[in-house]
């Protein structure tokens, strides 16, 4: 019988990849519970799901969307389940550079923003699903 001494263990040792997603993952988690937070405070959630009938979408997608940059803000911060929830994010922020600025132009300067922000930051989540929790994420203990 062979024993295993613990100490002969190779030890795992973050990386620059894993700082870029610590710092992309807390960054952007604020983001989200920012623009979640302006919904609920500034817009109000009626007032938000009232936006997403007046363009044409469901009105419970503006509930959905508020909960998704909420939760999903908090996991990404806390680091859980980093790629799936970067990945779950992605159709939220192609659906508002399509829908809530698709008609205003690129640049996000223009008047009532243009598509370049969300899809800039759906890029952003899409790297961030490669790159997975890394350093100081919950789910990596």
């Amino acid at each position: 019988m062979t024993t295993v001494d613990a100490t002969s263990l190779p030890v795992a040792r973050s990386t620059n990849a894993d700082y870029a997603a610590l710092i992309l993952r807390v960054s952007t988690g604020l983001w989200f519970i920012a623009h979640a937070w302006m919904k609920i405070a500034v817009f109000t959630p009626a007032g938000t799901a009232g936006y997403f009938a007046s363009i044409g979408l469901p009105g419970f997608l503006g509930y959905l969307t508020i909960a998704f940059e909420l939760l999903g803000g908090l996991a990404l911060i806390a680091g859980l389940y980093t790629r799936a929830v970067s990945l779950a994010l992605v159709p939220v922020l192609l659906g508002a550079a399509w829908f809530g600025h698709g008609a205003n132009g690129f640049f996000f300067s223009n008047p009532n923003g243009g598509w370049e922000y969300p899809v800039l930051w759906a890029i952003v989540m899409g790297a961030l699903a490669l790159l997975g929790n890394g350093a100081y994420a919950l789910s990596r203990r």
